[in-house]
């Protein structure tokens, strides 16, 4: 039975998640020791933002020189729920942080918008949505502490402040370190940053916003300017946590239609309740509920940006460059924030083309995220779609996501300008699958690509949002029709069905479409055979007995050296027909042999620095290889009849069949529809041969 878990548990982990100084007040020469002891509190929003990428984790690629974030790679505060997949997507993360990181330097991006540009569900708001979750978990760990501060005890020196207004939050959530005069602000920065062991500086040359800044002058006027006084009768330093729910540090803003759309909702407006306490032209009289001013701090996120109307986006001008806010009838108010935008084709090609957008576009950051372009790597993302949802009573057969994914990729790639190379082999080599394809070159592949492409290869194509939709209703017309599996033969047939009733593909690109479904018709074909014929032919130990053997015969080949026969025990020459006959099944050519034993050579020496033995069935190519010539070597004593007239099906037999591709991986089901599909198609090859 399972144990209940208790009110009590839940209450003390709960205790344990929550700062140890959420609620707690601090006085201000408090803070100023701790700023002394970790400078880092004091960071501006691009510091503090590029700091949390490598908190949680990096791993570097020495051979792309990428660096993979793992709050993307793995997600570990989600156990990896909301991981991202595709080394275009890492690209893409990897500017991203690059150019945060430029901003926390003082290097010009930190007056910049962000701008995450790409097709529909390319994951710019998956994104957007992870670095916000994120920066509010590590704004409550220690490495992300922030401070502000709040103004106490007001009415006892301020006569006309409202008894409701004694005790006022720092309305931007501004660091305390703006309350001391500029001068004095800067002789604690310089002493913190001779001590701080970051390749940034702590920078702060923002004035505090208009309502502290009446509060601290009339203060200052009362106590006869001893800022000491001041400081320590009337501030309270306390923690910052971003939270989005509560509007703070965070900001997501998103356009409305144009009669409901006010530029209040950016900068603030009146507080019109105070108005009659403190009139029209008091800055006590102020609502700073704008979104820039609610995402100080920390991160504004804006949704559909380029949506806006032009006369919005001028605000966003004021914002970035000059890193403050202009309230109707208001002061100018300082900000600190990482401005992200997302936006997608349509619209960015729209204000491209405006001369009236000059200004704005120049503000900006394009960043590009495009559709995955490795059709394994798309297969992840449908893989975690199912493992989010509730479908524990759907078998997904083998090659059913990696068909899908290979669709979608398919319609993303450029089409190569070369004959040497199709579209399907392309497709292969961005999966790394280049070994079957001779003198392929990746990165020229994506550089003409890009060349030829109006806005970047994999920025056009069927979305991963439209397939994911397309195998959910798959699965419950399965559930309808009590078939408990999910085929790529099903998931093809959704595919052809609706591809056409999809608002986002144009029409003129139908009969493309089309065409690349039939390539992954005949991919999965192709597959599926490979699978019936290892369900028809499989033998493991012989398997591994003529690896062995392969591997014994390359090793003398390579060292000019003599094989001991098995039976006779005398020296022999290497099998060369034995050799040629397992890597003509990979059509390797004669003139690529050589290469190929070096490479399996290097392959097996490297296991052995590994302490691991030789087993054929962990590498995937001369596994393949040494299949099909089992295949060839034993399809003589297979009875092919039987694959394709069911009255001659021995039912022992049959099962044997079943039971192998079940090993595989396919359900009985699936496992029965697959040899009705890809049997038969064996069999009538080897019949007719």
């Amino acid at each position: 039975m399972t144990e209940h878990t208790t009110l009590e548990s839940l209450s003390q982990e709960y205790q344990a998640s929550i700062p140890e100084d959420l609620r707690e007040t601090h006085s201000f020469d408090w803070y100023l020791s701790e700023l002394y002891s970790s400078p880092k509190i004091a960071r501006a929003a691009h510091q503090r933002v590029a700091d949390m990428f490598d908190y949680y984790g990096t791993e570097y690629d020495d051979e792309t020189g990428l660096v993979e974030y793992k709050l993307a790679t793995e997600d570990p505060i989600n156990d990896g729920e909301n991981r991202f997949y595709g080394q275009v997507i890492h690209e893409s993360i990897h500017e991203f942080v690059n150019k945060v990181k430029s901003g926390a330097r003082g290097l010009g991006p930190e007056r910049r918008i962000l701008l995450l540009l790409g097709p529909v569900g390319s994951g710019k708001s998956a994104f957007d949505a992870q670095l916000r979750r994120y920066f509010e978990d590590y704004t409550m760990r220690e490495e992300g502490r922030m401070y502000t501060f709040r103004w106490t005890n007001l009415t006892d020196v301020i006569a006309d402040q409202d008894p409701t207004d004694d005790t006022v939050r720092s309305p931007m959530n501004q660091d305390p370190l703006v309350l001391l005069p500029q001068e004095q602000r800067q002789q604690i920065l310089d002493d913190i940053n001779e001590q701080l062991d970051a390749p940034y500086t702590i920078r702060n040359d923002q004035a505090l916003d208009p309502e502290s800044e009446f509060y601290m002058e009339k203060l200052l006027a009362h106590y006869d300017d001893d800022l000491q006084s001041v400081l320590d009768n009337h501030v309270e330093v306390i923690r910052l946590v971003a939270d989005e729910n509560k509007r703070r540090a965070l900001e997501t803003f998103e356009p409305k239609d144009k009669k409901n759309q006010d530029e209040t909702e950016l900068t603030g407006d009146v507080n019109y309740s105070k108005i009659a306490v403190y009139g029209e032209s008091d800055p006590r009289a102020f609502d700073y509920s704008g979104a820039f001013c609610n995402a100080n701090r920390g991160l504004f996120s804006g949704e559909e940006l380029l949506k806006l109307q032009r006369e919005f986006l001028y605000d966003f001008l004021h914002a970035t460059q000059e890193q403050t806010i202009k309230p109707k009838n208001n002061p100018r108010i300082d900000i600190d924030q990482v401005i992200v935008g997302r936006t997608n084709m349509p619209e960015y090609k729209d204000k491209k083309g405006d001369q009236k957008m000059e200004a704005f576009n120049d503000r900006t950051k394009r960043i590009d995220f495009p559709y995955v372009l490795a059709y394994e790597d798309e297969a992840k993302i449908y893989e975690k779609m199912l493992g989010n949802a509730d479908v524990p009573d759907i078998h997904v057969e083998p090659h059913t996501l990696e068909m899908a994914g290979l669709f979608g990729v398919l319609t993303r790639i450029e089409e190569p300008d070369v004959e040497t190379i199709s579209l399907l082999q392309k497709a292969k080599a961005y999966n790394g699958e280049t070994d079957a394809i001779e003198d392929v070159d990746v990165s020229k592949l994506r550089e003409e690509a890009e060349e030829s492409a109006e806005l970047g290869e994999g920025m056009e194509g069927v979305s991963s949002r439209f397939i994911g939709d397309e195998m959910a209703e798959a699965i419950m017309d399965s559930k309808h029709r009590d078939r408990n599996f999910l085929s790529p033969l099903t998931v093809f047939t959704f595919f052809e069905d609706n591809l056409e009733h999809h608002g986002s593909i144009p029409e003129e690109r139908f009969e493309r479409y089309y065409r690349y479904l039939e390539m992954v018709r005949e991919e999965y074909k192709e597959r599926a055979i490979e699978d019936v014929r290892h369900a028809l032919a499989y033998d493991v130990d012989e398997i591994r007995r003529q690896g062995e053997k392969y591997m014994d015969h390359v090793m003398a080949y390579i060292d000019d050296d003599t094989v001991t026969d098995e039976l006779t025990g005398t020296e022999q020459e290497p099998d060369e027909t034995f050799l040629r006959a397992v890597e003509e099944k990979l059509d390797v050519p004669e003139d690529r042999k050589d290469d190929f034993r070096q490479e399996v050579s290097n392959w097996v020496s490297r296991r052995a620095r590994e302490g691991e033995a030789f087993d054929p069935t962990d590498n995937d190519r001369l596994r393949r290889a040494l299949e099909r010539k089992l295949w060839e070597d034993k399809k003589h004593n297979i009875n092919f009849s039987a694959l394709v007239s069911a009255s001659e099906v021995d039912d022992e037999e049959h099962s044997q069949w079943v039971d192998a591709l079940i090993e595989l991986g396919y359900s009985e089901a699936g496992a029965k529809e697959v040899l009705e599909f890809a049997g038969a198609e064996v069999a009538r090859e080897e019949l007719e041969q």
